[in-house]
């Protein structure tokens, strides 16, 4: 059983509970890749400590107090961590999860006291986590009971095409989670595959690409569900081409090359949701790993035509597959490059479900890892995938079985919250959209950190211990200084103010 935590503080907004129909309101997000300058000195008074850790019971627990002192030089014996609030960066998007069909379809056969649980847990800025972003499907993906689409065999003028299908479990949650976040969900849709017709390979699964022919109908497909949804009262802030294009999966996939994926935006999709009055849409290029991102970034965002349409470009964390490191790096050679365009990272997940391993430390680790270095590297919003799976990692109509931060035991109706689930929420709960990211260094490679600092001024620090031992660490922020002690494999979230 989740063990149900209230924070000492509750200052964060309240928004209305009603729901709106036009869509949430996003940051403006600083084009630059380079740090900007702010003018006014930022006084560290007093800290608190919240902290999740392994082999404890501390999850998202208020660990500890205190106030800053005047700081001494940093000596090469103590372990810091250095905070310039006069170089900032990127604001903050949103931090949330896929609202997919196998995490409705769990979740309606939940108890009623157990769904409203999930979505406190998720969505409560002030109970739960404050997920303010969310993602799904264009029709059927991997985590779908089956393949489907929303138009009838052979439909190239998509006179058939209704969101029927989804009317039953994935609409009913988006709308409640969309309540339990206060009445607004920042709401992007990425696609797995066109309906067979349309593909080179007849099917929906097994790679395959689109057909020249159906490149004006698989437009027009974009643009008909983002108005489906709209008209359930659901907006749409934006969408990504093609979910992984280029990997041939046994699941719904597709593959574009770059050039493929350029022309297709520039020629097709751009000018269609020009046309359907939907050119404020954000699109996300590429959706695909870390691996391959700068190649496509400069196809893409090198071509004037198809750049004008490109809000930015996303990126999943499996590059690491066959071994090696995440290549974290580069995200900043795309910001560099292309400053005025934003990275979002749009998927990640631990693969291989496997039961006893609910309570398994490095997963945990590797979304504390992703987000910190993923955040220091120009990111403006992070993604999980799946919100709430069940006792199998599923439901997955090609057995392509994952974990997710909460899963669900469908036989008894009980929720399990893994540590993944705290170790995001030392990110999403407490640094909020419209943060600024905030210049920060560690002088151990042992601890990684980043900070931002809220539209209330407070200034968020989150770090994360990687080692097998607990040490003492300082903050170091315009001349004052706090010490600090962390557990072993722990995360923490320092609010200064």
């Amino acid at each position: 059983m989740r063990q149900v935590f209230i924070l000492a503080f509750t200052s964060l907004f309240l928004f209305s509970c009603s729901q709106k129909q036009e869509t949430p309101t996003e940051p403006k997000l600083d084009s630059q890749s380079s740090s900007s300058e702010i003018s006014n000195v930022f006084q560290a008074e007093k800290f608190q400590v919240y902290t999740s850790a392994n082999n404890t019971d501390l999850r998202l627990s208020q660990t500890d107090n205190g106030e800053f002192i005047d700081a001494q030089q940093a000596l090469e014996s103590e372990v810091s961590i250095f905070i310039n609030p006069q170089k900032s960066f990127q604001k903050l998007l949103g931090i949330g999860g896929a609202i997919t069909d196998a995490s409705a379809e769990v979740f309606a056969k939940l108890p009623e006291d157990k769904q409203k649980e999930l979505l406190e847990a998720y969505y409560s800025p002030s109970n739960g986590i404050g997920y303010s972003l969310a993602r799904t499907s264009i029709h059927s993906c991997d985590f779908s009971s089956e393949s489907f689409t929303y138009v009838s065999d052979e439909d190239k003028s998509l006179k058939s095409f209704n969101i029927d299908h989804d009317r039953e479990f994935r609409i009913p949650m988006i709308k409640r989670a969309t309540e339990t976040a206060g009445g607004e969900l920042m709401l992007y849709a990425s696609p797995w595959s066109p309906p067979p017709f349309m593909k080179s390979n007849g099917d929906m699964l097994q790679g395959g690409k689109l057909l020249p022919e159906f490149y004006d109908s698989w437009a027009l497909y974009y643009s008909k569900f983002i108005k489906a949804y709209e008209e359930e009262g659901m907006p749409i802030w934006g969408l990504t081409i093609q979910n992984e294009p280029m990997a041939v999966q046994r699941w719904e996939s597709c593959i574009y090359t770059a050039e493929e994926e350029r022309d297709f935006l520039k020629n097709h999709l751009g000018p269609r949701l020009e046309k359907e009055g939907l050119a404020d849409k954000k699109i996300i290029v590429w959706d695909h790993n870390r691996d391959l991102i700068t190649n496509r970034a400069n196809l893409i965002f090198g071509d004037p035509e198809a750049s004008k349409y490109a809000w930015g470009i996303g990126f999943h964390w499996y590059e690491n597959w066959s071994g090696g490191e995440p290549m974290f790096e580069n995200l900043s050679r795309v910001k560099e490059a292309y400053p005025d365009k934003q990275l979002v990272f749009t998927e990640g997940c631990n693969e291989r479900f496997d039961n006893t391993k609910y309570e398994y430390w490095p997963n945990a680790e590797r979304y504390g890892r992703s987000m910190i270095n993923d955040f220091n590297n120009g990111t403006v919003a992070w993604t999980d995938w799946n919100i709430l799976l069940d006792q199998t990692g599923g439901p997955n109509h090609v057995g392509n079985l994952c974990f997710a931060p909460v899963h669900a035991d469908t036989t008894t109706g009980e929720l399990k919250f893994t540590p993944s689930y705290y170790y995001i929420g030392h990110f999403s709960k407490f640094i909020r959209p419209d943060a600024t990211r905030l210049s920060t260094a560690t002088s151990r490679s042992q601890i990684l950190s980043t900070s931002f600092q809220n539209n209330d001024g407070k200034i968020v620090v989150v770090v994360m211990n990687q080692g097998d031992n607990a040490l003492s660490y300082k903050v170091i922020i315009e001349g004052q200084s706090a010490s600090i002690k962390i557990p072993a494999r722990a995360m923490q979230t320092v609010i200064i103010e």
